[in-house]
């Protein structure tokens, strides 16, 4: 996606005086990456110039994700959601299209490499949990494998128990059910030929909601999909 899309001010979701939340559109890198060193936009840079004070993101969303993305608004607050992030404080919720249908709820407690972007052999193995509900399924007509006539889908609801870096991604490549739209964990056919059907070539993966507890009761924030999951999000339950 053309960082000249990114010019417009992002939409904030939230804001008091220890954060602030956005609505991160797909495509946009939260920080700065070796990985992406072409890239000279960031989510980061963005808000810090929108709001005139500098941020610190506290967790991370994939450049191909969308959706609710938080920021701390000074050096203590980062240090309490961080931490917070990574002892499990926070709920989060995502939805995922991926391929095939997936059983109806489940658990996938499979530990990870630390960083996805080495061979996992040698790496120590990190604990890792997913719980995901299956809420449609689709059958479109068109053929990815000479074998079937037509190819299933679903839309998934996931919540990582851990922040492991792409934990959905890879969990659910694990149980062969692989996010549409995962250059890296995903199937270069299905992503293609989805991208045709639907008419958008993105990651399907929407960070939807955050919960934070405060000093103040829960903190929910929620971030709307994008018009290009409407065709999913109207289907009827399985």
């Amino acid at each position: 996606m053309p960082t000249e899309n990114f010019r417009l001010s992002l939409r904030v979701l939230h804001c008091d005086n220890s954060v602030v939340a956005i609505d991160k559109p797909p495509g946009l890198l939260v920080h700065a990456s070796a990985l992406d060193a072409h890239e000279n936009i960031t989510a980061v840079e963005l808000l810090r110039a929108q709001l005139g004070e500098r941020v610190a993101p506290v967790h991370r969303l994939d450049k191909g994700t969308s959706g609710v993305l938080l920021f701390a608004r000074h050096a203590d607050a980062a240090r309490e959601w961080g931490l917070a992030f990574e002892q499990g404080r926070v709920r989060k919720r995502y939805l995922a299209l991926v391929r095939g249908w997936p059983q109806q709820a489940g658990v996938i407690d499979q530990p990870l490499a630390r960083d996805p972007e080495l061979p996992s052999a040698g790496q120590p193995r990190l604990e890792a949990v997913t719980r995901f509900e299956r809420l449609a399924c689709f059958e479109w007509p068109f053929s990815v494998d000479a074998r079937h006539a037509t190819s299933r889908y679903a839309l998934v609801a996931a919540e990582p128990v851990t922040g492991r870096r792409h934990q959905i991604r890879r969990h659910f490549k694990h149980i062969a059910h692989p996010l549409v739209g995962d250059a890296t964990h995903g199937k270069g056919p299905h992503n293609r030929a989805v991208a045709q059907w639907l008419g958008v070539t993105r990651l399907w993966l929407h960070a939807q909601r955050l919960e934070l507890q405060t000093a103040n009761g829960p903190l929910v924030i929620t971030a709307e999909c994008g018009a290009e999951w409407a065709p999913l999000l109207e289907s009827p339950a399985p």
